[in-house]
């Protein structure tokens, strides 16, 4: 059984996968209270599952980028774990688990978390060996800056307001905004690729994983 965490937002998300199996998964928004509601959260969920940290074989984490002490917080957590239970861990981009929700297409793809003050983590995507693969490092970027940078049709996903919705859905002709279900983070998904990753040999040293940090984009010329 493996156990996944993702912090990376106040989106959080914690699932529980074993053998190309989805055994329970649970996300919400937690509104900076990662450090009290995460523990029992996992408690919880394995309780109803029935499953004890024993029958765990291996942990996810989502890895950023992101709100820097939620990830910090679930992060923590996780290492702490594999370090108390001796069981591999796996660090996931959380960019890719944004892309590897939407169905493979042409279009390039834009996807996207909060990260605090207004901006946001923009990371490029274009279809390669039937997957998502990145191009290029990710950004931190405004709304705005986002808007300008979108120059052909893209389609965009991630965690948006309302109001940032509407303003990127104003430029429909370049701008294909994936619906809200979508772009919310499923941490099924980060499970499920963790657990490739784990089973092909690809862990992390629970000592060393960190946070991805971004570097701000350049400015747009006028």
């Amino acid at each position: 059984m493996l156990l996944a965490v993702d912090t990376s937002t106040q989106w959080t998300g914690i699932a529980l996968y074993n053998e190309n199996k989805i055994a329970a998964e649970f996300s919400w928004q937690t509104r900076f209270h990662h450090t009290k509601e995460l523990a029992p959260a996992i408690q919880n969920l394995m309780l109803r599952c029935g499953i004890t940290p024993s029958e765990l074989k291996a942990l996810a984490v989502a890895i950023g980028p992101g709100s820097f002490t939620s990830l910090r917080i679930g992060l923590a957590l996780v290492k702490g774990m594999a370090l108390a239970l001796n069981i591999p861990i796996v660090g996931i981009p959380t960019l890719d688990i944004v892309a590897a929700a939407q169905p493979l297409q042409e279009l390039p793809l834009a996807a996207i978390l909060q990260v605090g003050r207004g901006r946001l983590a923009v990371g490029w995507y274009q279809v390669e060996k039937r997957g998502w693969k990145m191009q290029g490092e990710a950004l931190l970027m405004t709304l705005e800056e986002l808007s300008h940078a979108i120059e052909k049709p893209t389609l965009v996903s991630g965690e948006l307001t309302e109001v940032e919705r509407q303003t990127l859905g104003k430029r429909r002709k370049t701008i294909l905004m994936t619906s809200p279900a979508f772009s919310a983070r499923r941490p099924a998904i980060l499970a499920e690729m963790a657990w490739k990753n784990w089973q092909n040999g690809r862990i992390d040293n629970p000592v060393t994983l960190s946070p991805i940090y971004l570097r701000v984009a350049e400015p747009i010329p006028e």
